[in-house]
């Protein structure tokens, strides 16, 4: 799923090509994406671009009337801009928003259609759809704090909640957990100050840094390669990959149709975390160290 910087980055492209410039019109090729029904989506043909916003992982467009065209791209949605159609036929095609100056296409990949898209009108109608999460790079330390201890969870949960924290997903809390050398699994009432600090630290860096590492990457094209696996990351997608600070092997959690990626020697003071599909099949075998697991795999 596209977070803060990946959705960041979109915002940042379409200012600079749709903002004083006229949406035509929409067409809609899936009936799951359109949630809204009031005000029409035809309300918004035919009206200015003001303004293009980021709400979470959201993206919201701006038009005259006071009207919001909101998108989450959710797992697999992606956009693309081009001075030409699509072709309508496409099966991952899902919506075509034409300009006066270009087209935006809303594509989704895989079966299942979770992308969606919302009309509102002002700002009560953006808060309607906002999780209210803080937004990680505007919280002071004490607002941070605060939002953090407010329930007593996994650091790799309250990361990832939208109504705890603005924009953070699966990828990037991996990420931050990595440099601010924090379990994924402590939890959050137990944390010190000097602990918190360093999650705050870590957050506002990770998300500037990678927020400018995009930037740099896409040179002011619009982004074609938003994906939440990228190789200069340093643990996220990284399972049995050497740490980059300390040499260990990535290890990682399953859980559904996620996992958690982290270095056990770094984070956890080398205790492997138990991952539930291996740890239920291991059983006492399943090893608690890195040495222990080492020894395994030598057997």
């Amino acid at each position: 799923m596209p977070e803060l910087p990946d959705v960041t980055l979109y915002v940042d492209a379409l200012r600079s090509r749709v903002v004083g410039h006229r949406l035509l019109r929409v067409l809609v090729r899936s009936p799951f994406l359109l949630r809204s029904a009031d005000p029409p989506l035809s309300a918004a043909h035919g009206a200015v671009v003001r303004d293009v916003r980021r709400l979470g992982k959201q993206i919201a467009l701006g038009v005259a009337d006071n009207l919001w065209l909101v998108i989450h791209l959710r797992i697999a949605g992606r956009l693309h801009w081009n001075t030409l159609p699509p072709k309508m036929g496409g099966r991952n095609l899902l919506a075509a928003f034409e300009f006066d100056n270009g087209w935006l296409w809303l594509t989704e990949a895989g079966r299942q259609r979770r992308a969606s898209l919302h009309v509102v009108v002002g700002d009560a109608g953006l808060q309607s759809l906002s999780a209210g999460g803080i937004e990680p790079l505007d919280a002071s330390l004490a607002d941070f704090t605060a939002a953090l201890r407010q329930a007593n969870h996994t650091l790799k949960r309250s990361l990832t909640d939208p109504h705890i924290f603005s924009g953070i997903g699966n990828a990037y809390s991996d990420e931050i957990l990595h440099r601010a050398q924090l379990s994924p699994i402590a939890m959050t009432q137990k944390l010190s100050e000097e602990e918190i600090q360093r999650l705050y630290d870590a957050t506002r860096a990770t998300v500037v840094e990678w927020t400018d590492r995009l930037r740099t990457e896409a040179a002011g094209e619009f982004p074609e390669k938003v994906t939440a696996f990228r190789p200069e990351m340093a643990v996220h997608g990284r399972y049995g990959q050497p740490c980059p600070r300390c040499g260990a092997k990535v290890q990682r959690i399953r859980y559904a149709s996620n996992e958690t990626n982290y270095c056990a020697r770094c984070q956890t003071g080398g205790r492997l975390l138990a991952d539930r599909a291996l740890s239920r099949l291991l059983h006492q075998d399943w090893p608690r160290t890195l040495d222990e697991l080492d020894a395994l795999k030598k057997r």
